[in-house]
């Protein structure tokens, strides 16, 4: 049922990506500090973030894993797509998970505001801490991968004005 209350701005989701990278049975995550309704909260996470105005989602993936985690990062395939409405905050994402491979690693560089390390667990670690995990994409996106769900990057095609 629609509300008769109007909305002061137009609905959209908040487009996400994430990296779901694996290496030997283990996969990168981070510990990250959040508020979740008022009270703060260490959740964890693949690196992900949002897609910043003019940027394409594998430059969005590359930068993401880069500021959260300090490794360099190429996404070679797209593990997923995935739809989430967060009810509490009455808010809908859209995110891009993909599979790729770590470069370098700038163990002296600082890590993005709020993340407090990168770790590396096992499906049954990642599995056991479920009640702190960010969002249940970040299961099923780990979930999707061992399934061996990969799509080609150019599944999705970039147009217009983006960089990277």
């Amino acid at each position: 049922m629609l509300s008769m209350k109007a909305k002061t701005t137009p609905w959209k989701p908040n487009v996400t990506v994430a990296a779901v990278i694996e290496r030997d049975g283990k996969f990168l995550l981070v510990e990250e500090r959040v508020k979740d309704g008022g009270d703060d909260s260490l959740r964890f996470n693949q690196p992900a973030g949002h897609l910043d105005e003019g940027e394409s989602l594998l430059a969005a993936c590359t930068r993401e894993v880069l500021e959260e985690t300090a490794w360099h990062f190429v996404p070679r395939e797209l593990v997923g797509i995935y739809q989430w409405r967060r009810p509490q905050w009455d808010v809908t994402y859209l995110r891009f998970a993909y599979r790729g491979e770590l470069g370098e690693h700038e163990a002296q560089r600082p890590l993005d505001d709020g993340i407090l390390r990168a770790i590396w667990l096992t499906p049954a670690e990642i599995e056991a801490g479920r009640a702190r995990h960010r969002s249940p994409l970040v299961m099923q996106c780990v979930a999707d991968y061992l399934a061996g769900r990969r799509f080609p990057l150019d599944l999705v095609r970039h147009y217009g004005d983006t960089h990277g």
